[in-house]
């Protein structure tokens, strides 16, 4: 079976660069992904850090889709309990009436942030929002797939029509995988987060019940790679993001430093290896290793597809790493 490569992009902003460089080079970055044959090009949502410019997904798959001609644009995903499902629904519909056959809608329950940052993002602060995401799901999948019922106090606010894009679910947990396969639709797990969710695919296929969008459970994987054609170079180029992630957990996020800067504080703080290494599941190196690494996490997962997440410094170097990863399975 062959794989199919797709793109993952958290718009990483480099020290020494501001959010519209980083939002310049995601678009930049979709039109390398496009020449080089990559599937969909997906883009993140975070909030409330120096280190990654991707507030507001929905705009940047617009202009992205808008500079590309034939890539899948989408979320990677909408942290749906922020938002109306209803809102979501009309935007990504408008975004696939605009770009028809090219636009994912992929959702996720985690908040892409603090819970200060969540907090502040909610519209009524008078109390913690709920923790409602089936409720919220079965909504929105109203509004663009299965219709809602004539009794729903909404059922006459929005039917699905031939605009209405493909729907989603990301997960890193069980929980995730449930919902998916009652749902009947794809799943995508960020192995990238929490390398444990072999097991958790093979649930969503066993319990996949099919909709009327999806008659067989379609898993991918979402894998940190970075590819240079040294390992050498590629354990040097890395040291950027693993140094970045260390900021990230001690609660200190910080743009991505430059290589320089960033071996200088492995030097001093030896640790962040080891603590990268115990976090992120991550292949690093040339292009053949690199591709090995890929293909093994995907048959571990039974993954028709995988979705490839890099961050570097230099935005030259993220666009060749992934050049010589398409490459390498182009061969």
């Amino acid at each position: 079976m062959s794989l199919t490569l797709s793109i993952l992009d958290q718009s990483p902003i480099a020290e020494g660069s501001t959010v519209a460089d980083a939002l310049r080079n995601s678009v930049d970055l979709a039109q390398c992904g496009e020449q080089h044959g990559y599937a969909r090009f997906w883009v993140a949502e975070h909030h409330g850090t120096p280190m990654l410019a991707g507030t507001t997904p929905e705009i940047l798959i617009g202009q992205i889709a808008a500079a590309t001609e034939r890539i899948r644009v989408g979320s990677g995903g909408v942290m749906l309990p922020h938002y109306s499902p209803l809102k979501v629904a009309e935007t990504f519909t408008m975004l696939s009436a605009l770009f028809p056959g090219r636009i994912d809608l992929a959702v996720g329950r985690a908040a892409g942030t603090d819970p200060l940052t969540a907090f502040a993002l909610q519209r009524d602060r008078r109390q913690a929002a709920p923790d409602d995401f089936p409720e919220q799901l079965g909504e929105l999948l109203g509004y663009v797939r299965d219709g809602l019922p004539a009794s729903h106090r909404f059922a006459r606010l929005m039917r699905p029509s031939a605009a209405s894009p493909p729907v989603w679910l990301l997960g890193s947990s069980p929980q995730s995988a449930i919902w998916a396969a009652e749902r009947g639709l794809p799943y995508a797990f960020a192995d990238f987060i929490s390398p444990t969710g072999a097991h958790m695919a093979q649930q969503y296929r066993r319990d996949f019940a099919a909709s009327r969008t999806l008659g067989t459970p379609q898993v991918a994987v979402a894998v940190w790679a970075l590819v240079a054609e040294t390992t050498a170079d590629a354990e040097r180029l890395a040291s950027s993001a693993r140094v970045a992630f260390l900021q990230f957990l001690g609660g200190q996020p910080m743009p991505i430093p430059p290589v320089d800067v960033a071996l200088h504080l492995i030097e001093h703080r030896p640790e962040t290896l080891q603590v990268f290494a115990q976090r992120r599941r991550a292949f690093i190196g040339d292009p053949q290793a690199v591709r090995a690494g890929i293909e093994a996490v995907a048959a571990e997962y039974g993954a028709e597809e995988v979705l490839v997440v890099t961050i570097t410094h230099d935005h030259r170097a993220r666009k060749r790493s992934y050049q010589l990863l398409a490459d390498a399975f182009a061969r």
